[in-house]
């Protein structure tokens, strides 16, 4: 039995790259497009919004002397950089994806709109949805809310390198504790880092819950939309 079927799937730049220093790491991109396509023949319908952070980062452009606008334009080129090699990988399998862009692209992908995306629900398509908002000053984190809302997902699934949400960052401290659960309040009076405080408050208001696991091991997004409990859940 499902517990989710309509997921929207927030993927990070920088878990693309790997053991690598920089771009795309054709293991991990396999690797995610085959739990992908498995979950998608399962029924449940996919919305994906992936970071850019693997080939650049709109705010590490400031301090280099880009405009802001201008570097996070850059920015979301690189998330529709990604998001192509999504969709070449999961056709490169056998599956069915299409891509949306938040501002118009074609013939790279179809202007986004909702209609759009549930259209290709109905048609079996894994839609990913590049881009960002189409705005400067929002991040990829605060557009995965945006879409998961805007799509009525039952879920924000946080796919990181992660497998959920720990009292401290458990890569630098071996006495940090996981949570199995938590409320959106609790995260925010502990400070704990799930998401940018724009797209959490989203998540929040629109009563969205998030997810968040470890993507980087097979098998674990079909373990999430079944229900088994890997990761960590925040919630109203």
């Amino acid at each position: 039995m499902l517990k989710y079927k309509r997921i929207l799937l927030k993927l990070s730049g920088e878990a693309l790259m790997g053991d690598d220093k920089y771009g795309i790491n054709t293991t991990i991109l396999n690797q995610y497009a085959e739990q992908i396509k498995a979950v998608s023949e399962m029924g449940v319908e996919i919305g994906i919004v992936i970071g850019g952070g693997n080939i650049f980062r709109g705010l590490s452009g400031v301090s280099k002397g880009f405009d802001r606008v201008k570097g996070d334009q850059m920015g979301m080129l690189a998330t529709v950089i990604n998001s192509i090699a999504i969709q070449s990988a999961i056709e490169g399998i056998g599956g069915k994806a299409k891509v949306f862009t938040a501002t118009k692209m074609e013939p790279v992908g179809e202007l986004y709109s909702k209609a759009k995306v549930l259209d290709a629900f109905k048609q079996g398509y894994v839609a990913i949805i590049a881009g960002g908002t189409g705005n400067p000053f929002f991040t990829t984190d605060t557009a995965s809310a945006l879409r998961g809302v805007e799509i009525e997902a039952e879920v924000l699934l946080k796919g990181t390198r992660v497998d959920g949400v720990y009292t401290a960052d458990p890569e630098k401290d071996k006495t940090a504790q996981k949570y199995n659960e938590i409320t959106f309040t609790e995260a925010y009076e502990k400070k704990l880092k799930v998401m940018d405080l724009t797209a959490f408050t989203m998540c929040s208001e629109n009563n969205l819950p998030i997810y968040v696991f470890d993507m980087n091991t097979s098998g674990n997004l079909k373990k999430v939309v079944l229900g088994e409990k890997i990761g960590t859940l925040v919630k109203n």
